[in-house]
Order: structure tokens, then C-alpha cells, then sequence
């Protein structure tokens, strides 16, 4: 008798559960050209606090409280945030720019090492993302450091793919600040 019910009960949780939706952050062309003293670039993976590291995504209300929206990030966040910034540094600088572990026979002139204090979508309107960075060059130049804090406007009503969006533009810009107050 347990088998045919465990039978039932398992069909029942199939039938009930839907598929995860989920969400990709679109690609953004960064526009800046910013001339880098590095030509290799190893950007280490983003530390994120811990609501932004699981793969919902959240958004933080009048009251303060950050609860999950449902549908979920296409990726790690913190990996695709890594990634983008790769890409981005590349992009904007003209330096050779990968991703922890470094993946080259040679070593990178510099790491840069971001950690993010905040990652969200607000009720008021704006994807905000703030923290500090890292920038550690390999041989000679100076370490750099600095904070940030990012906010991208969103619609009235944003939907879930628009809240992708800003998460984008929001790594771009913050690539675009790091290559200007720490890559040169």
C-alpha cells in the first residue's frame, strides 16, 4: 500500500511544480575607451552578499525588506558578473582580460577583485549595485582601491527582463569606473 501512494504523492509534486524560469542579463557594448597601464588582466570571481549570490533574483521594498521575485538568474550571478567584467575590460581598455583561474601560459600584469555589498532591483525605481574594488598589479605600480556605487534607472513597473538589463548596464558602468580610477 506505501508504494502506490508514494506513486501518487510523487505524481502529484510533478504536476504541481513548474518549470524555473530564468532570466540572462543581456550584453551591453561598453562605449568608453580608457588606455590601461596593464595589458593582462585576471579578474578574480565577484564576491556577493548572500540573497545576490543564490540565483533569484531580489528586489528591496519601501520598507527595507529584500525579498525573491520567483523567476531566477540564467546563470551564477557571480560568474556571469566575473565573466562580463572579462569582457568588458577587454572591451574597454584593449588588454588581454579572463577570468580566475587565470587561463595563460604567461601571467597577468594585474588582478582585479571586486566585492559587492549590494546587488538588487528597488521598489523606487533603480538597480543599485555598490561595494569596493581591487586592483593589484603583479610587478611594480601601486595597488589601487576603491568604492562604487551604481544605479541604474528602471520603468514603473519593470518587468523581469528589464531588470536583467540593468543588471548589465550596471557591470558595464562599474567596469567602465574601475578602468577609469584603477587601470591607468
Amino acid at each position: 500500500m506505501t508504494i502506490p501512494l508514494l506513486a501518487l504523492t510523487a505524481a502529484l509534486t510533478t504536476a504541481c511544480s513548474s518549470p524555473d524560469v530564468r532570466f540572462a542579463s543581456p550584453a551591453v557594448a561598453p562605449s568608453a575607451k580608457v588606455s590601461s597601464l596593464y595589458g593582462k588582466l585576471e579578474v578574480v570571481e565577484v564576491t556577493l552578499p548572500t540573497y545576490a549570490a543564490s540565483e533569484n533574483i531580489f528586489v528591496q521594498g519601501a520598507d527595507g525588506a529584500i525579498t525573491e521575485l520567483g523567476p531566477l538568474w540564467a546563470d551564477d550571478p557571480a560568474r556571469a558578473m566575473t565573466l562580463q567584467l572579462a569582457r568588458d575590460f577587454a572591451a574597454i581598455t584593449g588588454a588581454i582580460a579572463a577570468p580566475d583561474p587565470w587561463p595563460f601560459r604567461s601571467f597577468p600584469d594585474a588582478k582585479v577583485d571586486v566585492r559587492l555589498e549590494e546587488m538588487l532591483a528597488t521598489e523606487d525605481g533603480t538597480f543599485r549595485i555598490s561595494g569596493q574594488f581591487f586592483v593589484a598589479p603583479e610587478e611594480g605600480g601601486r595597488d589601487r582601491s576603491g568604492q562604487f556605487g551604481i544605479s541604474v534607472p528602471l520603468p514603473e513597473d519593470a518587468s523581469i527582463s528589464q531588470i536583467a538589463a540593468a543588471r548589465s548596464a550596471a557591470t558595464t558602468q562599474l567596469a567602465e569606473q574601475i578602468a577609469r580610477r584603477g587601470l591607468r
